[in-house]
């Protein structure tokens, strides 16, 4: 079936968090915690690694998601992309682990994300980081959720000084512009975690540089938006997912009340 109502994307949500969890579980299984992982290793095309694990997780998630939800498209990092998706209103976008390196080094900081797109814009999506114990999940119209708890992101009451997270050249590029301190939090390296992290307080705001992909963010654009903030390239515009595009700009998250100071200073740095 097609999605409709608000009723199926909480279903939807619920579908995709089981299949998280599990996948979380299968890529844990070779995760070391300060350590290097146990999955064996190898170098895509660009330099970037993929394991074992991403591997596993990818072809467990395409099964069950596309048993639930047959009638949808599908886009992952680790599945070759296949155009017939831009024929389907309805699309499954995937990134079995973001944050690769993160998992293959040890650092806890990585996520499994799943998003349910129809008509180009998430309904469900579940970010879930299975070393850290955190589930974050929202579905259209009807709230963000952190391990069951609603979520509800709010702008920095100080003006002259917020928590961000993102590369270090475009936050300080943005503080100068901004006229205010930004503490730069360490480095988040599973972006759909860190937009998150915006959903739950955790951070004022994030950044991150050109040429993610739609498989790093669907998941977190709905969590973040669910909560009342925005995730926004350079125009300031809402993201269209089921695209030819899938590759995208510099990227903003932000809450709603907040966005519209920081979006200025957001253009003139990614633009700089």
């Amino acid at each position: 079936m097609i999605l409709e109502t608000q009723r199926d994307a909480g279903a939807a949500r619920d579908i995709l968090a089981a299949a998280a969890r599990e996948a979380g579980a299968i890529a844990l299984s070779f995760f070391r915690r300060g350590a290097k992982t146990a999955a064996a290793v190898q170098t895509k095309a660009g330099g970037s690694p993929v394991t074992e694990a991403d591997l596993a997780a990818d072809a467990f998630l395409k099964r069950r998601l596309g048993e639930a939800f047959p009638e949808a498209g599908w886009l992952s990092e680790e599945t070759a992309d296949d155009s017939a998706r831009l024929g389907r209103r309805a699309l499954i976008v995937v990134d079995p682990i973001d944050g690769t390196r993160a998992f293959v080094d040890g650092d806890p900081r990585w996520a499994v994300s799943a998003a349910l797109v129809v008509d180009g814009r998430p309904i469900a999506g579940v970010v879930h980081a299975p070393a850290l114990e955190e589930t974050y999940a929202a579905a259209r119209g009807a709230g963000a959720q952190l391990n069951g708890a609603a979520l509800k992101s709010a702008a920095q009451a100080d003006a002259s000084q917020f928590t961000a997270a993102g590369p270090k050249p475009l936050l300080g590029a943005m503080s100068a512009r901004l006229e205010a301190t930004i503490a730069a939090r360490p480095f988040v390296p599973s972006l759909a975690y860190r937009m998150c992290l915006v959903a739950s307080g955790g951070l004022d705001f994030a950044v991150a540089r050109a040429d993610s992909h739609d498989w790093d963010i669907a998941a977190a654009d709905l969590v973040l938006e669910e909560a009342g903030g925005r995730l926004v390239e350079q125009p300031g515009e809402r993201l269209r997912y089921n695209e030819a595009r899938i590759r995208r700009g510099a990227l903003l998250g932000a809450p709603d009340a907040l966005a519209r100071r920081l979006l200025d200073a957001f253009r003139a740095a990614a633009g700089a």
